[in-house]
């Protein structure tokens, strides 16, 4: 039967929303969003469209209206119970309304509903916020319009928020985006993970420029924007004239000063690194980090770019300092009871354990976790530093931050966001309330760049006893809205917001001072500023002020915002939703409202709910992700899954189904064998034969093979007598019993209904038989491996390979594994030792000249762990540097100096 309603959901369902157009303009690293969505209904019946999407966590929602026809509704912020009930009443009486709120449980997501859409009729909504943009390692600014909602992990018992997924490639709505640029300074680079049409500069200064996304975008990542301009960053000043229909005195009705900061450090302080420290780093190894880093072939998983990071952190911490690693999932693990001090025996024995793990632990609980390492003794002069990997994909985001910050007194957090859709206020709120830094690491980003930067500020002296002193003429006081700043990073911005009350001169000047105190130096940076308001900044700062002021109430406890007397749970509350109002900002308790009475006609009929789809994540297509909870508040599938990025395909076995043989091919639901498989010139096609081969059990009734070059998505029934996994990378061999890639190849049981199995079997996995319990649990029951075949490993990736032969004490042995890193044999480099030098020192001034001759462009990945190796060389361990250096150079080909060596 032929559908006549247009868009439609992959369950046939018509969909409303047709488009979203986005105009972003950007003065200087304040950025204005506007979005236009455009619904219209082609059915017979009146519609009620819901549409559940991200938004960067930090967004200041200042305005929601809807255009139908030539009316237009622009809508008013009430407390969210309020907005909900006016909304419900509205529809039961026949007319228009529309409802923006934010979600309960993070400030990322919100629900948008479209009600009493008629047959026919159009609507178009129109959203806008603000939002800072943050600065990057390289001066860059970052904007990331999400356009990818994970599904986020809730433990039992919690509520979710619902939302509907459909694969990428099927969003059943365009998106347009367009960027303005302007800012004091030349624009010099506009960039994209997104194809872009040309940068086009509107003036000869180019200090204004417009920028396009290409069209036939695929929903498949985040649109994210890095704007560079020449000359950044530098302090900065505006002062912003209040709303004229505001009550002076008032938030609103007074001018409002934002300052920028970039405090620059002394370099003789920052070229010395602390030698102290606990560093505690907790990984998430949920399903979701099994999924690959971005769509490109070949590319590593989330949980293989996070143990090569480890590697290279465990490489790259001081002698001295004390360090533990915690993974989570739905439980969690931690390799020492308690930190330990970093020395050769620990360092082996944590690379070990990381070595092994793998995307096997289920949901995405952390909060246990860090309750853990909470609970444990800070160590005396050892300050605490936490590294949080995650891909954010974390339903009580609220809950967990509120944790750190309750704890932040001791220790600072590092955070991390790994791959599309990663939470943005998880990642900036654990950073933020946690005193440290936060990174996102997307698309074609390699994580370890990033994550020694992190390292570096972590090592940095800690700048301490921050002030802010205001000089402002007589007759003006300031009220800092903004949170007292406790740290500072070299580079990067701080923000404060300020109200300013009282009649200045005209031309009048004033002027704030930061001091602060460097490993013992004081400093302080001085900014002067005029007092005269900008002009045509709109309400910009005020907006952005006001979601400073109503995120820093949301945070805080009720018994905190109650002046005297008895707590009371409303206060909190109460303040947000008066400043919320006051400032048309959206918060947790609020909520846009907009009801149409003005057309005079009743809507009849019968509503008919129509979610709107958002792009399904990777994870989702091939069954990673939370388990044994509930995803936004569904329960989790039964489902046997196949990760393998570079084919999607989805498929259902039937109940009878005796075997399931999985490759990449679809079957028919009637299949008494399903052989899901990519087969070049195999007959038989038993066993999966990639790199990262890990099977375990996800979730009741799941299984799953994590392979790198091929994704599958299949639901097997609990009746399945077998069931065999595999990838088959067939050229020339007629039967693979065996996988030979993966060097820990582990099948594991991972809850009730699963026996637990642990098998290494030298690299090797074939297959699990599944027989249903009295319960329908499918339990595995044999692992057959065979040794037959071993083929041949891929080559690690140079660098890290070095980086793994290096010493806790920062030195490198001579030895088979060192020549083969440079690429030269044994002989080769034992014969071009000088002789008056030792082993030790030859090997290490190699990997010196290495690293310097052949790997400049990954500098920072390896500089830290560079620096012990100098400080080895320094002390009495090397009388014949020069000579060594010499003959490193002639040995690699290279002309690396001395000097540029360091020592």
């Amino acid at each position: 039967m032929e559908n006549c309603c247009g868009l439609l959901t992959s369950k046939q369902e018509p969909v409303p929303l047709k488009s979203v157009e986005v105009e972003l303009e950007v003065r200087d690293h304040v950025a204005t969003v506007v979005s236009t969505l455009n619904y219209e209904n082609k059915e017979d019946k009146p519609l009620e469209a819901v549409f559940v999407f991200p938004m960067p966590g930090d967004a200041a929602v200042c305005h929601f209206s809807a255009t139908i026809g030539q009316t237009q509704i622009v809508a008013e912020v009430k407390e969210k119970q309020k907005a909900r009930e006016e909304y419900d009443d509205a529809l039961s009486s026949g007319q228009q309304a529309f409802l923006l709120e934010e979600s309960d449980q993070s400030p990322d997501i919100f629900s948008l509903s479209v009600g009493s859409l008629p047959p026919g009729e159009s609507a178009s909504i129109r959203l806008e916020y603000v939002t800072e943009l943050a600065v990057q390692a390289d001066e860059g600014l970052r904007f990331v319009l999400p356009a990818v909602l994970n599904p986020r992990y809730h433990p039992q018992g919690s509520e979710g928020v619902q939302v509907t997924s459909v694969p990428a490639s099927l969003v059943p709505y365009s998106l347009s985006f367009s960027a303005r640029v302007s800012s004091p300074r030349p624009v010099s680079k506009v960039e994209s993970n997104c194809p872009m049409d040309p940068l086009k500069y509107l003036n000869t200064e180019q200090s204004q420029a417009t920028v396009k996304l290409a069209a036939g975008h695929k929903f498949d990542k985040d649109v994210e924007l890095l704007i560079y301009y020449k000359d950044a960053h530098q302090p900065t000043a505006v002062v912003e004239a209040g709303q004229t229909s505001a009550k002076p005195g008032t938030l609103m009705g007074d001018p409002l000063v934002m300052l920028s900061l970039y405090p620059e450090f002394p370099q003789a302080v920052m070229s010395s690194l602390a030698s102290c420290g606990e560093f505690v780093f907790l990984l998430d190894r949920s399903g979701s980090m099994g999924v690959p880093m971005n769509n490109n072939e070949g590319s590593q998983t989330r949980i293989g770019s996070a143990r090569d990071t480890l590697l290279l952190l465990l490489k790259s911490i001081p002698m001295g300092c004390y360090f533990n690693i915690y993974s989570f999932g739905s439980s969690y693990e931690h390799i020492f009871p308690k930190s330990v001090e970093y020395s050769e025996k620990t360092m082996e024995e944590a690379l070990k354990k990381v070595e092994g793990m793998e995307d096997d632990l289920g949901g995405t609980e952390i909060l246990e976790a860090l309750k853990h390492i909470y609970s444990q003794a800070c160590i005396p002069n050892q300050p605490r530093q936490l590294f949080v990997f995650t891909d954010g994909e974390v339903g009580n985001t609220k809950e967990v931050i509120n944790l750190v910050k309750k704890n932040s007194a001791s220790h600072r957090c590092f955070s991390f966001g790994i791959g599309e859709g990663a939470s943005s206020a998880l990642i900036n709120g654990l950073a933020k309330e946690g005193g440290g830094h936060a990174q996102f690491i997307t698309g074609i980003d390699r994580m370890q760049p990033k994550v020694m930067q992190s390292l570096r500020f972590a090592l940095q002296p800690a700048v301490v006893d921050i002030s802010v002193k205001w000089d402002l003429p007589k007759g003006v006081s300031v009220s800092v809205l903004s949170p007292p700043i406790t740290t500072l990073f070299q580079g990067q911005r701080s923000l404060i917001y300020a109200q300013l009350t009282g009649q200045s001169p005209k031309a009048a000047e004033g002027s704030v001072t930061v001091k602060y105190s460097l490993a013992g130096h004081p400093s302080q940076n001085k900014l002067h500023f005029n007092l005269k308001p900008a002009e045509d900044s709109g309400l910009t700062v005020h907006r952005l002020a006001a979601r400073t002021l109503i995120r820093s109430l949301e945070m805080v406890e009720d018994e905190e915002v109650v002046e005297g007397g008895e707590p009371d749970e409303g206060v909190k509350k109460k303040k947000v939703v008066e400043l919320s109002v006051q400032s048309g900002v959206s918060s947790a308790f609020t909520a846009f409202i907009a009801v149409n009475k003005g057309s005079g006609e009743t809507i009849q009929g019968p509503l008919v709910r129509r979610n709107v789809p958002t792009p399904m994540p990777m994870m989702a297509m091939c069954g990673g992700g939370a388990s044994g909870g509930r995803m936004m508040g569904r329960p989790i599938p039964r489902m046997v899954s196949c990760s393998m990025p570079m084919r999607r395909t989805v498929m259902e076995a039937s109940p009878s189904a005796q075997m399931v043989n999985v490759g990449v091919m679809e079957a028919s639901p009637s299949a008494q064998m399903v052989n899901v498989g990519e087969a070049q010139s195999c007959k038989s096609m038993e066993s999966c034969g990639r790199r990262n081969c890990s099977m375990s059990k996800k979730s009741k009734g799941m299984v799953s093979c994590s392979m790198p070059m091929r994704r599958t998505v299949m639901e097997a029934s609990p009746s399945a007598q077998m069931v065999n996994v595999g990838v088959i990378e067939a050229q020339s061999c007629k039967s693979m019993e065996s996988c030979g890639r993966r060097k820990n190849c582990s099948m594991s049981k991972k809850s009730k209904g699963m026996k637990t199995l642990l098998t290494a079997m030298r690299r090797t996995v074939s297959s699990c038989v599944r027989r249903p319990t009295s319960k329908g649990v499918v339990q595995r029951e044999s692992l057959n491996c065979s040794l037959d075949i071993e083929p041949q490993q891929p080559p690690r990736d140079p660098l890290l390979q070095l980086v793994s032969l290096q010493k806790a004490s920062g030195c490198w042995e001579l030895d088979p594994a060192l020549a083969a890193a440079v690429g030269k044999t044994s002989e080769e480099v034992e014969n071009t030792k000088p002789a008056s030098e030792n082993k030790e020192v030859w090997a290490t001034i190699l990997a010196l000249i290495w690293l310097h001759g052949f790997k400049m462009d990954a500098q920072k990945e390896w500089e830290l762990l560079a620096m012990k190796a100098v400080s080895w060389l320094r002390a009495p361990n090397a009388p014949c540097v020069a000579e060594c250096v010499e003959a490193g150079n002639t040995l690699l080909g290279c002309k690396v100096q001395k000097d540029a060596l360091g020592i």
